[in-house]
């Protein structure tokens, strides 16, 4: 699949849609999920242009991994009671709906089955609430 540069994450990362960034790095940009699965949903996508994890630059990934488990500790520290999901999804036939590569970190509770993806938006003050403690606890990540 040719990578498309009208993706909606494309057009966060130049800055034609509004997203509610948690951080963003010279190779990664982390935000919070406008479906959430829970409190806390973010995702972690490169800038570099990629489809899926297949696509993606050796250099590029571990950048991107390194923030991953930025954001899960983040998570972790935010939502201290529940357990840290990370899921990656390549090609449709495996539930992938934005097709640039993109990570999910979902805090999770026992006997909860969140799926893969939202199925209602989330209010705006809601996810800026959750990406400003996200934000707060990565700043004392490394």
């Amino acid at each position: 699949m040719s990578y498309d540069p009208d993706n909606v994450f494309a057009r966060i990362l130049r800055g034609e849609l509004p997203a509610h960034v948690v951080e963003e790095t010279e190779h990664t940009l982390t935000f919070m999920d406008v479906m959430p699965r829970a409190d806390g949903h973010a995702l972690v996508i490169p800038k570099e242009h990629a489809s899926n994890i297949h696509e993606i630059s050796n250099e590029s990934v571990q950048y991107v991994i390194k923030q991953v488990k930025r954001v899960a500790s983040a998570a972790q520290q935010v939502f201290p009671d529940q357990g840290i999901r990370v899921v990656q999804l390549n090609g449709s036939e495996a539930g992938q709906s934005v097709f640039h590569l993109h990570f999910h970190v979902i805090p999770s509770s026992d006997g909860v089955n969140f799926g893969f993806h939202g199925h209602a938006s989330a209010d705006a003050d809601s996810l800026a609430k959750h990406a400003a403690r996200l934000k707060a606890a990565l700043s004392g990540i490394k």
